[in-house]
């Protein structure tokens, strides 16, 4: 299994004053959070084309619950589906203490098990058609695979906020809605280099305006995605075919 890591990137940032005059009503519109990532690989300036699935989200400074957003006291409900052997999306972000459902859309048995780090469970297996759930009350990525199908693997990140964004190839990441206020930065991505190991963070002021974050350059480096089956074994040549 491969090391995956999670990251509290320190961003530069524009700060607004201490001293800036406190918003009425009519300025306390949520507005919107911006940035760019740029991905290179290693220790090299060669950019990778594909900067999709970096996730970014903001906390409140002053937050004292486990949750952080205007939804803190409901279970939202995500779902992530089985189909065609893969798990759809493989990249699914969602506050922590959600419910995420699992329906198996094949016509076969599916497994959904994580072992290795974040929520850890085995829904062990369930027929077509039929769906299980989880609830995500561990914060970090969750590493999901099929007891059956090696090639089936996803990540569900379970963050303590309501505001979060994942890029695009390009690298853009927008975070919609954003109350004004003083918030920790935070950053994750898969395939982030050790070099990232250590977490930082960085506080920015989100003022009426929004605000636009400098680009973010983030070394990556290629891991070995293969993995033993839940008890440890390779996996079963036959779950490669269609009637299994």
């Amino acid at each position: 299994m491969p090391t995956r890591l999670l990251i509290a990137l320190s961003l530069w940032v524009f700060f607004v004053p201490r001293s800036f005059a406190i918003p009425g009503d009519a300025d306390r519109t949520p507005v919107a959070v911006t940035a760019d990532i740029k991905l290179i690989e290693g220790n090299s300036r060669t950019r990778v084309k594909d900067a999709s699935d970096v996730v970014m989200w903001l906390v409140p400074e002053q937050s004292t619950g486990e949750i952080s957003g205007g939804h803190s006291q409901m279970k939202r409900r995500y779902r992530m589906l089985q189909h065609d052997k893969t798990f759809e999306p493989n990249l699914l972000v969602v506050p922590l203490g959600s419910v995420v459902d699992f329906p198996n859309l094949d016509p076969w048995f599916h497994n959904v098990f994580s072992l290795y780090q974040g929520k850890r469970f085995d829904l062990g297996l369930y027929q077509a058609g039929a769906e299980k759930q989880v609830v995500f009350d561990r914060p970090g990525p969750s590493f999901l695979f099929c007891n059956i199908h090696p090639q089936m693997m996803a990540v569900i990140l379970a963050v303590n906020s309501d505001f979060f964004g994942i890029s695009d190839r390009a690298g853009h990441i927008l975070i919609s809605g954003v109350p004004i206020g003083r918030y920790v930065i935070h950053l994750w991505y898969e395939k982030a280099s050790s070099e990232f190991n250590d977490s930082f963070a960085r506080i920015v002021d989100i003022g009426p305006a929004g605000t636009t974050l400098p680009i973010v350059t983030i070394p990556v480096i290629k891991r070995d995605s293969s993995h033993k089956d839940k008890y440890g074994y390779d996996y079963d040549p036959k779950g490669t075919t269609p009637a299994y």
